[in-house]
């Protein structure tokens, strides 16, 4: 018998969305695996390389565009979002005027989401199938050729800002996103309406202008590629805007009329670890690289390594008010150090030296 010849139970739906909420998910819901709406959107997008170094958005595009074609046999879409969010936006905002403190975005502060969530989404297939039985699936977050923003929309888990995160009314934008792929023929949800209305606070207040139309971000000029995907030397003209942002940037929902209703997780694994929600940036500029590998063992941070963690430490560096100490870590960072971490140390300590009280500044 073909999956979608399969009799199901007549409240699956509802059994789903149960389930999903007994696994931590705030909210569930099925998309179906047509996205004829975003094939002009993702590929305009690709055309005017706003994906910058991620070269890996331009391949696949066949795959995250018809699911079916990812998983064959996929018939719907499993969407689920997850709140992560363990502070208020006040006091992130508040930091942001602490420059000799370090900004780190507020989803990698604890454990690695990718690990966490993937084990959920397979607790979840596993719950279904005690239900129904064996039945075709895969399980992703964030990985993989998806378009996952794309999908829960279709699943009604939110509409799309103008930041281009997805929203919800009750709880704002801090959340993950994950999708199981099914064989199963489920019925889609619908769509809910947006309500950004005439609001462009996330355009206003992006730090390097990155939201270049609503809806549209240019990745080129994001924080959060700059200091995680871009493996090149940061441009000039963004680094002041960096301010003490050292990995990604939540500027766009700190201030998002919508993120009023923000809630905080329940999940332990996403508070912060080593201090990292308001870490000092002399202090973990000056860690080893071992000390780095372990302390941030589990954390999504890790990936990036240990030179281009400093690297952007030391712009952020730059950034903040002059203090001699930092002049002479930066100095003494520049021994064994690569070529990226050179020439941002180079340009912070020139940024250092002319705050100085020395040079009259």
């Amino acid at each position: 018998m073909k999956a979608s010849d399969r009799r199901l139970p007549a409240d699956l739906l509802q059994q789903i969305r149960v389930i999903g909420h007994s696994l931590g998910f705030q909210a569930s819901g099925i998309s179906s695996v047509t996205l004829d709406t975003e094939h002009a959107r993702y590929q305009e997008w690709i055309a005017q390389h706003y994906h910058g170094e991620m070269s890996y958005l331009q391949r696949n595009i066949d795959k995250r565009l018809q699911p079916e074609q990812l998983h064959p046999g996929t018939l719907s879409v499993i969407c689920v979002r997850m709140n992560y969010f363990t502070q208020r936006s006040t006091d992130c905002i508040d930091l942001l005027d602490h420059p000799q403190q370090a900004y780190i975005s507020r989803y990698a502060l604890g454990r690695d989401y990718h690990k966490l969530i993937r084990k959920r989404l397979q607790q979840f297939a596993d719950h279904i199938a005690l239900l129904i039985g064996d039945f075709g699936y895969r399980v992703f977050t964030d990985s993989a050729p998806v378009l996952e923003k794309a999908l829960a929309l279709n699943a009604g888990l939110g509409w799309r800002g103008k930041h281009s995160n997805l929203l919800d009314r009750t709880q704002g934008s801090w959340f993950f996103l994950g999708e199981i792929y099914t064989d199963l023929a489920l019925p889609s949800d619908q769509p809910v309406s947006a309500h950004c209305g005439e609001c462009t606070a996330c355009i206003d207040k992006c730090p390097t202008a990155a939201i270049v139309s609503p809806y549209v971000v240019d990745a080129r000029r994001c924080i959060s590629y700059l200091t995680i995907e871009h493996h090149s030397v940061i441009p000039l003209e963004f680094r002041q805007a960096m301010g003490n942002r050292i990995y990604g940037c939540d500027d766009c929902q700190l201030y998002c009329p919508w993120n009023r209703f923000e809630q905080q997780t329940d999940e332990t694994d996403f508070s912060a670890r080593h201090g990292l929600a308001d870490i000092d940036l002399l202090a973990c500029f000056n860690w080893t690289e071992q000390q780095f590998l372990d302390r941030l063992q589990g954390s999504p941070i890790r990936r990036i390594g240990y030179q281009k963690w400093r690297s952007n430490i030391a712009i952020a560096l730059g950034n903040a008010a002059y203090n001699p100490h930092i002049v002479e870590s930066l100095k003494q960072a520049l021994s064994n150090a690569s070529s990226l971490l050179i020439e941002h140390v180079h340009w912070s300590i020139d940024q250092q030296l002319n705050k100085s009280p020395d040079t009259g500044c």
